[in-house]
């Protein structure tokens, strides 16, 4: 009972994603059957029972009360309705049985292409709008206890080198996990100790993702000065943003998490500060150079050593104040549809990669099939993280939404696609038997489906 109460707030969020996603998708059919002169009886949002309706020429557009999808019902067409009245008279011009192949194959799909626009849209506009900030692929990574990349034999304080053969900077960070599902098998090279280990992924990782909440379990933590807040020890210091915190007194401090114990460590009227300032960042600091050690000669730049004085009326800890470094990529409108197409075209290549990966039996079903449950859940988080948050979700619903009509099932897009192709290449419909018989098995395999679904999403709660 408790699970299902928590449930209840999600519930707003999901509706309205998928009013979006349900509306975007019949409206790409709509439009397809207007511009090729076919006669549209219906467009609802939602199924049964009619909430609205209003007639508007030849067309009703209707708002259903069960929010599990939509349709649009144009004239000559077999469909979920299973109305056959109209095929036993000869096809009306208006009809979509009378429009050449090609129409009615743009009429079917249209949906789907209208989905995978609107996850284009979204994905150009996210980047417009907030650009992309993450965190600098640089350093050594913290590996989490039990996590995928520690059975893979990952270890905190590895260097990535590479994945799949990128260099881990072209991945600017590995902020998504992309390139860990496109990749069969993955391949991790890394360097420990100056040693060079390559690491392959589980054949099952999307799983094994799944039932670590979706964490890999690297973390990049680089001690890179980001932001100098002003009158602090670090602006004394002159420290800039780019600057690489190398040790604190007797520490030698590797991520950045260790700089406050590092400062608490430190005792005496004065401590020292061991930075490494790139070559590109100009100004000479206070302080003395040093010799480079060899495990910094990669990253370049000018060692240097600063002496700094502890406050002596001071009884809180010592703090330096400074943030760590964020990227953040900023994008004008050319490069931000660039990049917003690449995103679309990366994350279906994902989604398709992941479904095929549990059709083969490599990845678990029951795992990673989720149904109107988690998407609420899913949505709901995103939701109370922000708005870019939200219409991230969006579009990798849309494009999921995209893929799974496409499939060639029955009472799916995909199956109606079939028998197009069927017909252009045979130069003959497949018979009416036929297809309302497999439109049935279709309906059922849909419906035992999403019992399933719905089943599974709540023993997971």
């Amino acid at each position: 009972m408790d699970a299902i109460l928590n449930f209840l707030p999600y519930i707003g969020w999901v509706l309205l994603a998928i009013m979006i996603l349900v509306f975007i998708h019949e409206l790409g059919h709509f439009l397809f059957a207007k511009l090729f002169g076919m006669r549209v009886d219906k467009f609802s949002v939602g199924f049964p029972p009619k909430i609205i309706g209003k007639q508007v020429g030849e067309t009703e557009y209707v708002l259903g009360l069960t929010p599990l999808g939509g349709y649009v019902k144009i004239a000559g067409m077999v469909d979920e309705s299973m109305d056959t009245d109209e095929l036993a008279q000869e096809p009306k011009p208006w009809e979509f049985r009378s429009k050449p192949v090609w129409q009615r194959i743009l009429v079917i799909t249209g949906g789907v292409l209208f989905n995978i626009i609107l996850a284009g849209i979204i994905f150009i506009g996210l980047k417009a709008t907030y650009g992309e900030a993450y965190d600098p692929a640089v350093g050594a990574v913290l590996v989490q206890e039990g996590s995928v990349a520690s059975s893979m034999g990952i270890r905190t304080g590895d260097l990535i080198v590479a994945v799949n053969g990128k260099p881990v900077d072209v991945l600017e960070g590995l902020s998504g996990m992309e390139e860990l599902l496109l990749a069969d098998p993955l391949i991790i090279d890394v360097d420990r100790d100056g040693q060079s280990i390559r690491v392959e992924g589980p054949r099952d990782i999307m799983t094994q993702l799944n039932q670590n909440e979706g964490a890999f379990g690297i973390d990049f933590d680089p001690p890179i000065v980001g932001f100098v807040g002003a009158g602090t020890s670090a602006s004394d210091a002159e420290l800039r943003a780019g600057d690489h915190i190398v040790a604190i007194g007797d520490s030698l401090i590797t991520f950045f998490h260790q700089i406050t114990p590092a400062l608490q460590a430190t005792s005496g009227d004065a401590y020292t500060l061991r930075f490494l300032r790139p070559d590109s960042t100009a100004a000479v600091p206070l302080g003395q150079a040093v010799r480079l050690p060899d495990s910094l000669q990669a990253v370049g730049g000018t060692l240097y050593d600063v002496r700094i004085a502890r406050a002596a009326d001071s009884e809180e800890p010592v703090v330096l104040g400074i943030n760590q470094y964020l990227r953040l990529k900023e994008y004008s409108f050319p490069e931000a549809v660039v990049s917003g197409v690449a995103d679309t075209w990366l994350n279906t290549r994902m989604v398709a990669s992941s479904l095929k990966r549990i059709f083969v039996g490599q990845d678990s079903f029951r795992q990673n099939i989720g149904g109107p449950v988690m998407i609420a859940r899913g949505t709901r988080e995103a939701a109370d993280r922000g708005a870019p948050y939200f219409w991230q979700i969006v579009a990798m619903l849309s494009i999921t939404l995209a893929i799974i009509n496409i499939l060639p099932i029955p009472a799916l897009d995909g199956g109606h696609l079939v028998f197009l192709i069927y017909e252009g290449i045979a130069r003959r419909e497949p018979s009416l038997k036929i297809r309302m018989a497999l439109q049935q098995v279709g309906m059922v395999i849909l419906l035992a489906f999403m019992v399933f679904v719905i089943f599974n999403d709540i023993l997971k709660l």
